[in-house]
């Protein structure tokens, strides 16, 4: 039986092999010089400049912040501390009277979210006036560039089965989505200090404001 096929086949093979190996060096050898032709204009064009990349500075937060706390999510008290820092006087005054009875003194007081507040208000010493005033029910509800920090604030808590709930706003967390820090105390005989969480505020119905 003759062998000269299988010969002629792997001859074949071989030739077929040798050609496919020298048009991939061709190409890798055109891709190669491509590549160069293209770092060399990118080396001579001096005219497109990268943008800066904005870094932002890490925040340091003030010496009344630096404890652990179990009613504060650590995220928030940026926010916290801007509210304290940047605001009115009398502002600053509830922000920081609200902030050392649910922080440092884990004030208890007997009753619900709004003696909590009228205890705040007091003790910072400013007298409040009504910024906007509605119902719970049909409103009128107020805008989000009403509210600052600061304001006693009435709104539906549609975080808890949508009823009227009281709290002290601190700032907004994404004012869009109306998602905001608010400090507010649960009472109900609960033995727990006021706490900060974010809230719905897509309906507020009266504010509050201090003033001195």
């Amino acid at each position: 039986m003759s062998r000269l096929p299988n010969l002629s086949v792997a001859a074949s093979c071989s030739l077929l092999l040798f050609t496919c190996g020298m048009v991939g060096q061709a190409h890798a050898d055109s891709m190669s010089a491509l590549i160069a032709q293209k770092s060399a204009q990118a080396t001579t064009n001096t005219s497109y400049r990268y943008p800066d990349v904005q870094r932002s500075v890490p925040t340091v937060l003030p010496a009344f912040l630096s404890g652990n706390y179990d009613n504060v999510d650590s995220e928030y008290l940026p926010l916290l501390s801007s509210a304290e820092t940047q605001s009115s006087m009398a502002a600053r005054e509830v922000v920081s009277t609200a902030r050392k009875m649910a922080l440092n003194e884990r004030t208890i007081i007997q009753g619900g979210c709004w003696d909590y507040l009228n205890a705040v208000f007091n003790r910072a010493g400013v007298t409040r006036d009504t910024i906007h005033k509605g119902t719970y029910g049909q409103g009128p509800y107020a805008s989000s560039s009403e509210i600052e920090a600061g304001d006693w604030l009435y709104y539906i808590n549609h975080g808890y089965n949508g009823v009227e709930h009281s709290g002290l706003f601190v700032g907004w967390v994404d004012e869009r989505a109306k998602q905001a820090l608010i400090l507010s105390y649960a009472g109900e005989n609960r033995r727990e200090p006021a706490r900060y969480r974010v809230y719905d505020l897509s309906n507020v119905y009266q504010i509050m404001r201090p003033s001195v």
